[in-house]
């Protein structure tokens, strides 16, 4: 009994010991389950495109007939640039094979990116001030709401202490739009593509092991959607008039500096 007992006690404190040491050197940076946050400067870039007919019944007669050829109007070189602050958290789960990673992750941000044009001179959409339908705007501005979406990620232990790592996967944003003129209009948008980016990890040992800094950027290409309207004010097919088409495309890059902890191995486990 008194040999079980030894046995029994020497077992515990070599599972105590093994504890121990495990908390003493921490989880590699990006390794476990780990939760993070972080603060970002985003930008980008929107390109429009307007394509139309015009008014054909009219086309040909001048200002008198109100009549316009109509054709494609788009921003060719460069764009719209979009700028601002942003914030957010990550949750992840990561495998290290030697010197290499495997893992996946899934993040939420939300800030003030946007852009603002504006007039000084109020843009006739329609109508006119004699018959009392006059309809302007004087700007637009659209504010990127909140972006989430999902990643994978591989990487390469540079060190002990350091991780290097891309990630591919599909991030997805909320716009809000709005525009100021006779009549305010606002409308929500989703926009969403293929997403990219790269990271360094660095392990804070003078804090906590499991602890580590991160910096990295991300790139989202948001396709090509198709904008009719904004609000109540939308598009419309007036007799002979025809052909419309209003598309936005657009990209964005976020540049970001965090903080991550590890916390838990599946293997530990089994």
């Amino acid at each position: 009994m008194k040999k079980i007992k030894l046995i029994l006690g020497t077992v515990a404190i070599l599972s105590l010991i093994s504890s121990t040491t495990v908390q003493a050197d921490g989880f590699a940076p990006g390794e476990g389950l780990y939760v993070g946050a972080f603060v970002a400067g985003g930008m980008g870039m929107v390109q429009p495109k307007v394509v139309t007919e015009g008014n054909i019944a009219n086309a040909g007669k001048g200002a008198q007939g109100g009549g316009a050829a109509g054709g494609t109007f788009e921003v060719t070189d460069g764009g719209i640039g979009i700028a601002g602050i942003e914030g957010g958290g990550m949750m992840g789960y990561g495998y290290k094979m030697g010197d290499l990673y495997a893992g996946i992750e899934g993040e939420m941000a939300a800030g003030d990116v946007k852009f603002k044009m504006t007039s000084v001179d109020p843009v006739t959409l329609s109508g006119s001030a004699a018959d009392g339908n006059l309809v302007t705007i004087s700007s637009v501005e659209a504010t990127k709401d909140w972006t989430g979406g999902m990643f994978g990620r591989l990487g390469y232990y540079i060190n002990a202490d350091t991780l290097f790592s891309f990630k591919g996967g599909v991030l997805v944003s909320k716009f809000d739009v709005k525009t100021a003129g006779s009549t305010d209009f606002s409308e929500e948008y989703y926009g969403g593509g293929p997403s990219f980016g790269a990271s360094i990890e660095s392990r804070i040992a003078a804090i906590d092991p499991n602890l580590s800094l991160r910096m990295g950027a991300v790139y989202t290409d948001f396709l090509t959607a198709n904008v009719f309207g904004i609000g109540t004010n939308t598009a419309a097919n007036d007799a002979g008039t025809s052909g419309h088409n209003s598309e936005v495309t657009g990209s964005a890059l976020s540049a970001r500096i965090g903080l991550q902890y590890s916390f838990f191995d599946v293997n530990s486990l089994f």
